[in-house]
């Protein structure tokens, strides 16, 4: 937890593009699937709880085959996530957005491509269903960085 805990404060500081190579860079090490999807589930592990109050209906992705929540506040003009999910390896899949894109400025979220995601072969490996789960959780991680530049934008 120490080390999960260490790696989360060098991520905060790294950019966007370096946080993103970072992830490559970790699961090349794995050398097939098996070793990766278990990497997920370990990374699931990880994921900060989720603040109780913050699984709501409201805050469940729609278009998830299992059951994530996902919930983000403003912080300091930095986009802050929280997430779960009832699924191990798609709470896997939603801790590891979260390291990539968590304490990000909302431009930032919305500007910069997620290569991370099919450079690592996540995409092609995923059954469809879990694949559109991550369409979804990406969706909705861009949509409250909309939100929160918009109410930026507008003086809120």
């Amino acid at each position: 937890m120490i080390l999960r805990q260490a790696q989360d404060d060098m991520t905060a500081t790294l950019t966007l593009p370096q946080a993103q190579q970072e992830v490559v860079d970790e699961f090349a090490m794995f050398s097939d699937w098996q070793d990766r999807y278990e990497h997920l589930i370990e990374l699931g592990k990880d994921l900060p709880l989720i603040a109780p109050e913050k699984k709501t209906e409201e805050n469940i992705v729609k278009g998830c085959q299992s059951r994530v929540w996902l919930s983000a506040e403003q912080k300091n003009g930095l986009v802050h996530f929280t997430a779960d999910s009832d699924a191990m390896i798609t709470k896997g899949i939603v801790a590891l957005l979260v390291r990539v894109l968590n304490d990000r400025k909302p431009e930032e979220i919305l500007n910069t491509p997620l290569t991370f995601i099919d450079t690592i072969g996540l995409r092609e490996h995923l059954s469809p269903n879990r694949s559109n789960g991550l369409v979804a959780m990406l969706d909705q991680m861009k949509r409250f960085a909309v939100a929160f530049l918009t109410s930026e934008n507008s003086g809120s």
